[in-house]
């Protein structure tokens, strides 16, 4: 008698193109990632030989190199953390919310931990880092609340447009307010004018060290949510029906993107774009599954915010041009193309 059993399915030939070209370009990225780490080093307002890089990273020598690759260490990894966590965050939030136009800058939440961090300083005596990291994630929430809740209102609740436009005008309110905390104040203002534009230039051994176990909680709760992410993707009502709980799974994914802004911003400033512009582009490697998508966009953040710094280095010596007005004079066209896609596929 014929067994009716039948042998397991073997992948198909467009799964295993898919995964040999997802591991390409992880591949890809890991070396890019070593490359920008490395020019980062090297170049600045006082160029470094590579033969001095390893000398400085040692301690072997005491020289004005050596001095100046031991200041660009700690800028380097913060670069690198503060890019992988907005650029995650950016693809959590587009997930948990289905709107392709959600950042962290757009929708107003890293407004808000910046206002909240502001507002500790002028008023409250903030004056640590861990502080600055727990306001500012508290801010970011707050904020996150606040654009959903303007984003729902009226029928056919939180459209990526309408989000996109409350958060706009949520981040002008909260820009606006931390101008009026700041003008009276010349004390706060003197310290804070370059933190408002983003930046890394003033990373330290021990901010590095304050705000890594922050961002790692907020990325191990991002990942863990992939596959959640992934059930969202196909809809509410029938994510519910393959027995997902969409709330849980939106809030969970959602807090973990606010841990990421939150403390990003705390160290580095409001730094826009990151989170709009890598998930995109990350998506055209690797496609739509979170499992691949998240720690690819991760190298892809760290990436883009790391050559960003470079860049603002580089064209400005022997000032420099902060990683903010970088990310934003790219990021803004890129913004403008993709909301013009969505209104032509709107039509």
């Amino acid at each position: 008698m014929t067994s009716l059993a039948t042998a397991p399915t073997a992948p198909s030939a467009h799964t295993r193109r898919w995964g040999r070209r997802r591991v390409l370009w992880i591949i890809v990225l890991i070396a890019a990632l070593v490359i920008v780490g490395v020019l980062s080093v090297t170049f600045g307002a006082r160029d470094v030989a590579p033969g001095d890089v390893w000398a400085g990273l040692t301690g072997a020598t005491d020289t004005t190199s050596a001095a100046a690759v031991a200041k660009r260490v700690p800028r380097t990894i913060l670069a690198m953390l503060v890019g992988a966590a907005l650029a995650v965050a950016g693809t959590v939030l587009q997930g948990a919310t289905r709107n392709p136009l959600a950042d962290p800058q757009i929708l107003g939440i890293n407004g808000g931990a910046s206002l909240a961090i502001v507002t500790g300083i002028a008023f409250f005596g903030l004056g640590t880092a861990s502080g600055y990291i727990w306001v500012g994630m508290l801010g970011a929430a707050g904020a996150a609340v606040l654009v959903y809740g303007i984003g729902s209102l009226g029928r056919g609740g939180a459209t990526p447009l309408r989000l996109a436009l409350a958060g706009a005008v949520t981040a002008v309110a909260f820009s606006s307010l931390i101008s009026a905390i700041l003008l009276p104040r010349i004390d706060v203002m003197s310290v804070f004018r370059f933190w408002q534009v983003g930046g890394v230039g003033g990373a330290t051994p021990e901010t590095v060290l304050q705000v890594l176990p922050f961002l790692l909680v907020g990325l191990a709760v991002c990942l863990a949510s992939a596959s959640p992410l992934n059930t969202l993707a196909l809809g509410d009502e029938l994510a519910a029906g393959l027995g997902s709980r969409v709330r849980t799974a939106r809030l969970v994914s959602s807090a973990g993107a606010v841990i990421l802004c939150g403390s990003a911003t705390a160290v580095a400033g409001p730094i826009g774009f990151v989170g709009l512009i890598v998930p995109h582009i990350c998506r055209l490697l690797v496609g739509v599954d979170h499992r691949w998508l998240l720690p690819v966009s991760a190298a892809g953040g760290a990436i883009l915010l790391t050559a960003s710094d470079i860049v603002g280095r580089v064209i400005a010596r022997p000032a420099e041009i902060e990683v903010g007005i970088v990310t934003a004079l790219i990021g803004a066209p890129f913004f403008i193309a993709l909301v013009r896609r969505q209104r032509m596929r709107a039509l």
